[in-house]
């Protein structure tokens, strides 16, 4: 993937690819951030745009891979003999044996591009020895060889092996580029990408793990218990809306756009944890709008007219207290607390 393709951590891109172009690009670099913004893809992009046969530039960019050589299709793939991609085996460590082979290798030319180039992905899961291991050929790197080490928890490598990378720090993705993600690589339609990327904190792996439960109806259904809290006060018809975060009632009531038979097989605490988080989100979104904040921040932006109209019910104070409570509802409901329980005192509170 070329470095134009990359959605998101638009100054990273601009960064390296300004390193690549004038020839300033450190020998090793920590790759450090969430998980599933991006890193990985990031590093294979660099190594596309080091062994593109024909580079290109395009604004802000100034080397980039062109994406159609033999040598970008191969690295696409995963086939290309110069770029070493080493990640945790089935014991979810990267041993010793696994570091010695890649120094080795790295110790001897390229076989046919002009670097090559070690991604160490997960790289906080090398075991001590492993990261020692790397400390010499990472002081010293091979003049012929690139290594990127790829982390979401990078504190947890040796200070010594952090102490040798100069750090590039990504960033959460935002819900708009997460969407994007998902609907260009990954087929989503765009109700279920944003209700996904709403969901997601600003990362696309988080948004893919999401299986147990229907993001796009708990969406819904946050937004429809909303809008029933904010012109109901009586309790015992609070208890009834209690209903929409749970399975049975999800997706149900004034004007729902999907029917709850096309969630997925999530059981009821799955549903319901689901509907608080979309639920934290809206109220995020109202705080945005009640207070005059920038817009472009809102993570549920395509909701933004519905939203607006309950700002008079919800405003920055009442967002504020209601979101601490969606937040006390999800502590609960880690702790095993019955999901009926944890909606019924969660409507109230609201």
């Amino acid at each position: 993937m070329p470095f134009r393709d990359i959605i998101g951590h638009r100054r990273l891109v601009s960064l390296l690819a300004r390193a690549l172009a004038r020839d300033t690009r450190p020998p090793a670099l920590l790759f450090a951030g969430s998980a599933g913004v991006g890193k990985r893809r990031m590093a294979v992009a660099l190594a596309e745009t080091i062994n593109c046969v024909t580079p290109v530039a395009s604004g802000d960019i100034e080397r980039d891979a062109c994406g159609k050589c033999p040598s970008c299709k191969r690295i696409a793939r995963g086939v290309h003999p110069d770029v070493i991609i080493v990640e945790p085996g089935d014991t979810g460590t990267i041993k010793i044996e696994q570091v010695r082979d890649v120094v080795d290798r790295a110790g001897y030319r390229p076989f046919e591009g002009r670097r090559r180039v070690v991604v160490i992905d997960e790289a906080d899961a090398l075991v001590p020895a492993a990261q020692n291991g790397l400390l010499k050929t990472l002081e010293e790197p091979p003049s012929a060889s690139v290594f990127v080490l790829v982390s979401s928890m990078p504190d947890a490598l040796l200070p010594t092996v952090r102490s040798r990378l100069p750090r590039l720090r990504f960033g959460a993705l935002s819900a708009a580029e997460v969407t994007e993600a998902l609907m260009r690589d990954h087929e989503y339609a765009e109700p279920e990408a944003r209700a996904a990327a709403a969901d997601a904190d600003g990362s696309i792996g988080r948004a893919l793990a999401a299986e147990s439960a229907d993001l796009a109806v708990a969406r819904e259904s946050a937004r429809q218990l909303l809008e029933q809290t904010a012109r109901v006060s009586d309790p015992s018809r609070l208890l009834d809306a209690a209903k929409l975060l749970t399975p049975s009632g999800a997706g149900q009531g004034g004007g729902a756009g999907r029917s709850v038979q096309g969630r997925r097989s999530g059981n009821e605490r799955d549903q319901l944890a689901a509907c608080l988080r979309a639920l934290a989100s809206l109220l995020r979104d109202l705080g945005i709008l009640a207070t005059r904040a920038d817009a472009r921040t809102l993570a549920n932006a395509d909701l933004a007219p519905q939203l607006e109209s309950l700002t008079k019910a919800y405003d920055s104070e009442r967002s504020m207290r209601a979101y601490t409570a969606v937040d006390r509802a999800l502590a609960a409901l880690e702790r095993n607390a019955s999901p009926k329980v944890v909606a019924d005192w969660l409507v109230l509170q609201l």
